[in-house]
């Protein structure tokens, strides 16, 4: 009589089941539990296939799809708890539809759990590219609504956090854009990518049945603009591919630095030393000392989560580099950082959303910072460069000038002209009407600058592009 202890899907060579420990250690049920939504999809696919060849029946099949049903109606009521002694989520499901159907007993045929998470996983990675690019595409109206709403705001932008040239807070707000733009564009082409049917490939060397991987392919969507099948061209490499989990690990990652580095820009803009603007009480915390704090922990706690994306890349790139083809067991460890970076990214998308969302911009303090004439110190060289003074001079010469101002303890608006025509002669008494902001920003009206009908255009072109 068999050991009932023993493994009941592959234990037939072993005289014993697993240890205790080594079930508790090898089990992965607690994080690919998860997947069950898309094993089931794949599974009912599978069966069609089989019935499409001949090797399943017709009643089969319907037994088949009704017990998948009535299996995941269990998982999501929660009637139907994952056993650990069944190791992973295939297993459960595969085991709890024998339970309710003889039929479930053929399911397994010409398929290996290898071909069948890496089919779950594209599956997995088609919704999750879907939700996050959905999310990022929520971010951005919200960064393309304060741009709209703050066109007339004027800020110091910034190069080695020191005060550099000026331009309107809505040009800042849409690089925030630019930078999620791209996030956008590498979670779609990621997508479109994960479209590639691997069901089929076997353990790594298909089957010998007559199965159809084209007709599975449909089942499961996996087509391209024309509706033709897209199927991986080599089984071994269908089972040891982890391309796309380093990818949208690695996509997860660069948001993430984007996700932090605007939370530093915000941090910074909300501190009392630049104060130009204010964040809701809903996206801040106080101090349980200090009365007086209110504290950007939402941005705070982006900047952390930024570390976490990037280390389970770190993960998986370990995970993958001294691995022969085709699957080893240490590759049961790369779904709970891809699990990790889509969860993470989700609710830090929508963290800063809401965040941004409630951001009110101080005037007051953006024009005071703003009127340095510093800040125009480089468009003063470019009026000596319009008067043929080459540019080298023209820099020197605008130095010579800030050292003067700073010696005198005087802006440099305000340096008497003779002083300044000394300097160099190609100055005329006009030198003064460089030192309009308005003036500034309307000589920048060629693409990617600042000037306002640039704003404009921009603004117009992402509520374009998002709908």
């Amino acid at each position: 009589m068999a050991n009932e202890n023993k493994q009941a899907t592959w234990g037939g060579r072993f005289k014993d089941g697993p240890a205790e420990l080594m079930q508790r250690f090898s089990e992965s049920i607690s994080f690919d539990w998860r997947l069950a939504p898309f094993d089931v999809q794949v599974s009912k696919a599978h069966a069609a296939m089989l019935n499409h060849i001949g090797l399943m029946s017709a009643d089969e099949l319907q037994a088949v799809r009704d017990g998948l049903d009535a299996v995941l109606a269990d998982i999501e009521s929660g009637e139907l708890v994952p056993n650990i002694a069944s190791e992973d989520v295939h297993m459960n499901i595969e085991q709890a539809l024998t339970k309710k159907t003889p039929a479930g007993a053929r399911l397994q045929t010409a398929r290996s759990r290898n071909d069948q998470v890496a089919t779950d996983m594209r599956l997995f990675f088609r919704d999750a590219c879907g939700k996050v690019s959905a999310q990022l595409k929520q971010l951005l109206r919200v960064i393309v609504e304060q741009a709209e709403a703050n066109q007339q705001i004027v800020i110091p932008g910034y190069t080695h956090l020191q005060r550099a040239q000026p331009v309107s807070m809505a040009h800042h707000l849409l690089a925030w854009a630019q930078m999620f733009g791209r996030d956008l564009e590498r979670f779609e082409a990621l997508a479109e990518r994960a479209n590639i049917c691997p069901l089929g490939s076997g353990a790594l060397a298909g089957s010998t049945l007559p199965i159809d991987r084209a007709f599975v392919a449909k089942e499961l969507g996996f087509v391209d603009a024309n509706g033709e099948p897209r199927l991986t061209a080599n089984s071994m490499d269908a089972v040891a591919d982890r391309d796309l989990f380093i990818e949208f690990a690695n996509a997860g990652a660069i948001c993430g630095v984007h996700l932090s580095r605007v939370s530093e820009d915000g941090i910074l803009w909300n501190s009392a030393e630049f104060g130009y603007v204010r964040f809701s009480d809903a996206f801040t915390t106080g101090s349980s000392l200090m009365p007086q704090k209110k504290n950007p922990d939402s941005l705070e706690l982006l900047r952390g989560k930024s570390a976490r994306l990037q280390g389970n890349l770190q993960t998986l790139l370990t995970l993958s580099k001294g691995l022969p083809l085709t699957y080893n067991r240490d590759l049961q460890e790369d779904k709970p950082p891809v699990f990790d970076t889509f969860d993470t990214l989700m609710i830090s998308l929508e963290v800063l959303a809401g965040t941004l969302a409630g951001m009110t911009v101080r005037a007051d303090k953006c024009t005071a910072a703003v009127s340095d004439p510093l800040l125009l110190a480089t468009d003063l060289a470019d009026y000596l460069v319009a008067k043929e003074v080459p540019f080298r001079e023209a820099h020197h010469a605008i130095g010579t000038l800030v050292g003067m101002a700073e010696e005198q303890n005087v802006p440099l608006n305000q340096l008497p002209f003779d002083a300044v025509k000394k300097v160099n002669p190609a100055f005329d008494a006009d030198w003064v009407d460089v030192f309009d902001l308005k003036r500034a920003l309307s000589l920048r009206e060629r693409p990617g600058m600042p000037g306002p009908e640039q704003t404009v255009a921009r603004i117009a072109a992402w509520r374009k592009r998002l709908g």
